[in-house]
């Protein structure tokens, strides 16, 4: 036998050695279709045409949410990651080889900008895990939907479409969009329902989201608004009073812009009005029952039926119950009579009175104290312009202004005498209904010392008693002695004769005649002299006793007038 003729040459070991190991290695990292030639409970076995086979794990083939379907004969695409020479075995990957089949399917559709399925199968931080055939992509929170989803359960194992916003294949990241499909395919669904929607339309709608303003409406792919307005004639405090998610509903296209695509709906619209009849129903000075539907700073709400308020302004709700709030006096939901006082129906509103329904205790008051009424109270409040008296056990109050306080002193010296809590006695000077006034005076318990007092006119002549002596004259007193009034006499007119006009020359005590030269009734001013008083005594004696030409002296006139006025006396 020739040796060198059956030894394989060098090239031919070369030849066996490449085929061997160099076929297998240009497997590695690579994709290729393999044929499965075995199955069990747990793997695959696949033969990719090399001596050795590799087995693969079934959940391997499976999708997100669905089980591997598989049968032996089956061409499938596997990744070998390397042939293992020391076991003849491959290591194969069916997830790699869909991941990189993926991967490439995936870059055409992001630069077509064309839409990819998906299916989101886990939760991670700040968003979802998403399957896209293999590769994982990344899903964000805020692109799950057009408004936030509480509970993503019913979205996860699901084949659904999503847009891929960015992806990096050498770092391995996608992030994708759903909220950016839903966006798509509502402005598709938006624009072609605005065109068939019109101004007065009624459409059926479904509750999607409830607000504190309002209610929003799919109406088939496109929301509308119905404000809490809108819902019902009558008052509504929140729209989950009437409304619930989920419910159908027909409402009324009210406004509708197609520039913005906003819409907005109403459901009361659908109803009469009823404050179309309004007058007819709830004619002026009309006596109704209501009940209190809400409650506010400057009054309460009254529901007469269902879809009319009127409004007791706090004014309206008591007859002596004053700056109060209208809590203290009705609460929500009571049962209250009311009268009609005014309808505005053009404003929709009506004017109601609660007071009015009630007995006014000032025409009580008016009947039982006529003006002239001698009445006893207390002294409610003290102001700088006089006081208040509760009368009639309280119900209403009657003010004493300071100029009826006293006869004589000045309304703040009086007004120091009295305190809160004080019982007093009072005359009632008027009684003004309307206005709900009762006008008091405590001086008028007594009459006017000025009436009393003999010569109080201008011109007249009065008896005064010094009760203080002054470098620039005389203090006097003037009438009784428990209800004086006071007066001053000036220096100048002490006497006619100017060294007389000395204030030293009286006494504290004394009683002197003085002429009253000025008196205001309203002020109670009194202006006195001693001077006018001598004058006017000096022209009366010689008008009455004799003229310059008679022959007597003027000493003989006045001694004459004296004595003549002496035997008056």
């Amino acid at each position: 036998m020739n040796i060198e003729q059956t030894a394989p040459s060098t090239e031919d070991f070369e030849a066996m050695l490449n085929e061997v190991f160099g076929e297998n290695e240009k497997f590695d990292g690579k994709v290729v279709t393999g044929t499965i030639i075995a199955i069990d409970k747990e793997a695959a076995t696949i033969d990719i045409g090399l001596k050795a086979e590799g087995r693969v794990l079934l959940k391997e083939f499976g999708t997100p949410g669905q089980p591997a379907e598989l049968a032996v004969g089956d061409k499938v695409d596997i990744f070998v990651e390397r042939i293992e020479n020391a076991t003849g075995e491959a290591i194969l990957s069916r997830e790699k080889a869909r991941r990189e089949e993926s991967w490439t399917l995936l870059e055409k559709s992001y630069e077509a900008e064309e839409r990819v399925e998906g299916v989101i199968f886990g939760r991670v931080k700040g968003g979802f895990t998403v399957d896209l055939n293999g590769a994982v992509a990344f899903l964000p929170g805020s692109q799950v939907d057009v408004r936030p989803i509480r509970d993503v359960t019913p979205l996860m194992n699901i084949s659904q479409p999503f847009q891929i916003l960015k992806m990096d294949r050498k770092r391995g990241n996608i992030v994708v969009s759903r909220r950016a499909i839903l966006e798509e395919t509502r402005a598709e669904q938006r624009a072609e329902l605005i065109t068939s929607l019109a101004d007065g339309q009624v459409v059926e709608g479904i509750v999607k989201n409830i607000t504190d303003y309002g209610a929003f409406v799919d109406l088939g792919g496109i929301d509308g608004l119905l404000h809490v307005t809108d819902i019902s004639w009558k008052r509504i405090n929140h729209p989950s009073e009437v409304l619930n998610i989920g419910d159908t509903i027909n409402v009324q296209v009210i406004r509708l812009n197609p520039e913005t695509q906003r819409i907005s709906l109403g459901m009361k619209q659908l109803l009469e009005d009823p404050w179309t009849v309004v007058e007819q129903k709830f004619p002026i000075n009309t006596k109704l029952k209501g009940r209190i539907t809400n409650i506010t700073d400057y009054g309460a709400f009254v529901e007469l039926e269902e879809g009319i308020e009127g409004l007791v302004h706090v004014s309206e709700m008591s007859w002596v119950k004053k700056n109060i709030h209208p809590g203290k006096i009705v609460s929500t939901s009571q049962e209250v009579e009311v009268m009609v006082l005014e309808i505005d129906p053009e404003k929709r509103r009506i004017s109601l009175g609660l007071k009015q329904c009630l007995d006014n205790p000032w025409d009580a008051f008016a009947e039982k104290f006529p003006i002239g009424s001698e009445i006893e109270g207390e002294i409610k409040n003290i102001t700088e312009f006089g006081m208040f008296i509760g009368l009639a056990d309280g119900d209403v109050d009657g003010m004493v202004h300071l100029s009826d306080l006293d006869w004589n002193k000045s309304g703040d010296v009086a007004l120091a005498e009295y305190k809160k809590g004080d019982m007093t006695k009072a005359v009632i000077l008027d009684i003004d209904i309307e206005k709900e006034r009762i006008s008091l005076g405590i001086k008028q318990l007594t009459s006017d010392p000025i009436t009393s007092v003999e010569g109080l006119k201008k011109g007249g002549t009065v008896t005064c008693t010094i009760t203080n002596v002054t470098e620039n004259g005389l203090e006097v007193t003037i009438g009784e002695d428990d209800k004086p009034m006071e007066a001053f006499i000036r220096r100048a007119d002490l006497s006619r004769d100017r060294s007389e006009q000395r204030p030293e020359r009286f006494s504290v005590g004394d009683k002197i005649d003085a002429m009253v030269t000025n008196f205001d009734k309203k002020t109670r001013k009194v202006t006195l002299s001693i001077k006018v008083l001598e004058i006017t005594e000096e022209k009366e004696a010689v008008k009455q006793y004799g003229s310059s030409d008679s022959g007597a002296s003027l000493g003989d006139i006045l001694g004459a007038a004296l004595a003549a006025k002496k035997d008056e006396k």
